[in-house]
């Protein structure tokens, strides 16, 4: 259990990251099949990644008001390690070492957040 949270809260804000990545994965492929222009607004891809967003966005909106923002906000810091995964394993896109460490950097951030609450 992680530290001031409830087993739902850490479900929800868990539910937050992958909408969160969802979305960025549904914006990615927007632009990179329609690039720039009217296209990348009027699609399925990006209204897709708008659900991902809206959903997120309830979701989110529950997180603030039932758990303690200084540990619920880093803790969806682990999106930035997820959308980083996501991005090399569905575009192939390359994580050097510095991208690495940095990636692991932000997940013990986000653990001992979690381990230890705020």
């Amino acid at each position: 259990m992680i530290a001031g949270l409830t087993a739902t809260q850490v479900g929800v804000i868990g539910f937050c990251i992958v909408t969160e990545t969802g979305r960025e994965v549904c914006f990615k492929l927007a632009a990179r099949k329609y690039a720039f222009g009217v296209k990348v607004f009027v699609n399925p891809i990006t209204a897709l990644g708008v659900v991902f967003w809206s959903v997120e966005l309830v979701a989110w909106c529950w997180v603030l008001g039932a758990a303690p923002l200084s540990i619920a906000f880093p803790l969806m810091s682990a999106s930035y390690a997820t959308i980083a995964l996501a991005g090399a394993a569905l575009f192939g896109e390359r994580i050097n070492g510095r991208h690495a460490l940095g990636i692991a950097m932000v997940i013990i951030g986000v653990a001992t957040v979690g381990s230890a609450g705020l």
